[in-house]
């Protein structure tokens, strides 16, 4: 067309054609209804028979909402996609005759007990002419209790199905780290009641079937073993009815990380002839063991583990901190199980022997590639144990060490940082805890172990690997403390903790602000 014009030709000029509006005589483009948007809008209202008010039920205690007739869903946050699908579902609009284009919260003051929806939406006005109009929803939110917190509420112990879980050793490490994953994959949420007993935790719950999902979690994280009993509470005869409480057992294998182990003869001899003095590396649904002699390694399954059941020599609460003398590395460094180790033949004394004695022993180690000279260690001393272990006794000529190192220690590193808060912080299950003068006594105790189990966890990567750990906010860095600070201590990188979700009053303000704009 440019070229037209260019040689001389005369082009007329395109215009887009209007016509008068058939009510208000409006000059309009061309539509079916010859009728503009303002005069089609005031006659004809496609939002006619929409639902404008609907109520939605909603349990106080877990936040969950009903879908009738008797689906209670959970997970719906405020403003949320999800609750807004929800609530579309519940107005059940006819798609057939309109169209949805957009919906959107509109804010309301969380006391209000309303949620307002704005939805956009289409349909044909007249004569196949599509206007497109703005339809407000409002829903009335009643509370009421579920069934689950209803009968939680009427009486605590009116469970149906009870699992106690139970572990015999003399600490409660293996149940902080079931703690986090069980709040990690909400395994518990369906649980009435957690109480805290002497050897483990009991949780009830208000049917069998959560119960069982909660047991097969269990056996899926840790070597268990578990059986069911059902005790008769009542019993009606004509309608043939029978309510029952359900008991799960779940026994925890006693064996825990880096405990000493001597396997039983037909076990090792089982395992390729591994051992019988074995270290306890890992513990998942499955037992990995380590010979730190010669570095090879063998898995133990749960039924393997209960064929021949098995406990420990020397459990973690009774190492002894060693100073390294000297390191003379035997092997280059190997990985063994998602794990490092080199084989090293180290000069070690007693930590307590020091200024009291000479005694030194020269030993074999699995952790040359982490130990020099100067550097403090904990291991079992074999050499004062006293060690009535039978199983030691089936192996004929069996020569124990002098002592087995474990782990590097950060002890006297850690020592100016003692009483500081961290830059990261756990979650906790709402249970119930013994406030009897014995459950006082334990206290210290509990957070005695509670502080070596947050000491685990920043020495050991792989073991917060399946753990939510939070940013603190109430920490507070100071530039004495971080120059202070040695580098050789092991601590959390901030790329792995996750920011809490609760939300603050100014940052509600500010968005119910933002809102009204």
């Amino acid at each position: 067309m440019s070229d037209l014009s260019a040689s001389g030709m005369f082009v007329p000029s395109q215009t887009v054609g209007t016509v008068l509006c058939c009510i208000c005589g409006v000059a309009m483009p061309p539509n079916p209804a010859n009728m503009c948007v303002r005069c089609l809008r005031s006659r004809v209202d496609i939002t006619e028979g929409l639902t404008r008010h609907a109520a939605v039920i909603h349990c106080p205690e877990c936040r969950c909402y009903l879908q009738p007739p008797r689906t209670w869903i959970r997970g719906l946050e405020p403003e949320s996609k999800e609750l807004l699908a929800f609530c579309l579902r519940r107005l059940r609009l006819p798609l057939r005759r309109v169209r949805l284009v957009h919906a959107e919260f509109i804010w309301t003051e969380p006391h209000s007990k309303r949620l307002r929806l704005r939805l956009r939406v289409q349909a044909e006005a007249l004569h196949g002419a599509i206007l497109e109009q703005l339809h407000i929803v409002e829903l009335t939110v009643h509370d009421r209790l579920c069934d689950a917190c209803s009968r939680s509420q009427a009486n605590p112990d009116q469970w149906s199905a009870a699992v106690q879980l139970r572990q015999h050793v003399s600490h409660r490490r293996t149940f902080f780290y079931l703690e986090q994953l069980i709040l990690r994959h909400s395994a518990a949420a369906r649980a009435l009641r957690i109480a805290e007993t002497d050897h483990g935790l009991d949780f009830f719950f208000g049917s069998r079937s959560h119960a069982l999902k909660f047991v097969d979690f269990i056996t899926g994280v840790t070597p268990v073993r578990s059986r069911s009993d059902k005790q008769l509470v009542s019993h009606d005869p004509k309608s043939n009815l029978y309510n029952y409480k359900h008991t799960f057992s779940v026994e925890i294998s006693p064996v825990c990380r880096e405990d000493l182990i001597c396997l039983p003869p037909k076990l090792a001899n089982a395992l390729g002839n591994l051992g019988p003095l074995v270290l306890c590396t890992k513990v998942t649904n499955s037992i990995a063991l380590l010979d730190p002699f010669t570095l090879r390694s063998a898995f133990l399954d749960a039924n393997q583990y209960w064929r021949v059941p098995f406990k420990a020599l020397l459990t973690s609460r009774q190492l002894v901190e060693y100073i390294v003398l000297d390191v003379e590395v035997e092997s280059a460094e190997v990985s063994v199980g998602g794990f490092r180790y080199m084989l090293a033949h180290a000069q070690v004394a007693r930590v307590a022997d020091f200024g009291k004695n000479d005694t030194m022993f020269t030993i074999k180690t699995h952790l040359g590639h982490l130990l020099n000279p100067g550097d403090y260690a904990l291991g079992y001393d074999l050499y004062a144990a006293n060690s009535n272990d039978c199983e030691i006794e089936q192996h004929k000529g069996l020569i124990l060490p002098e002592a087995l190192l474990v782990r590097k220690s950060y002890h006297e590193k850690r020592a100016k940082n003692r009483g500081k808060a961290r830059s990261w912080k756990l979650k906790s299950l709402n249970m119930d805890v013994d406030t009897t003068s014995k459950g006082r006594a334990d206290e210290e105790k509990r957070n005695t172990e509670y502080e070596e189990f947050l000491r685990d966890l920043e020495e050991n990567p792989e073991m917060r690997f399946n753990i939510s750990l939070y940013r603190n906010k109430e920490y507070q860095p100071s530039e004495m403390a971080s120059t202070a600070d040695g580098e050789d201590v092991p601590s959390i990188p901030l790329e792995e903790l996750l920011a809490d979700l609760d939300l603050s009053e100014e940052e509600e303000n500010e968005e119910a602000d933002n809102m009204k704009e």
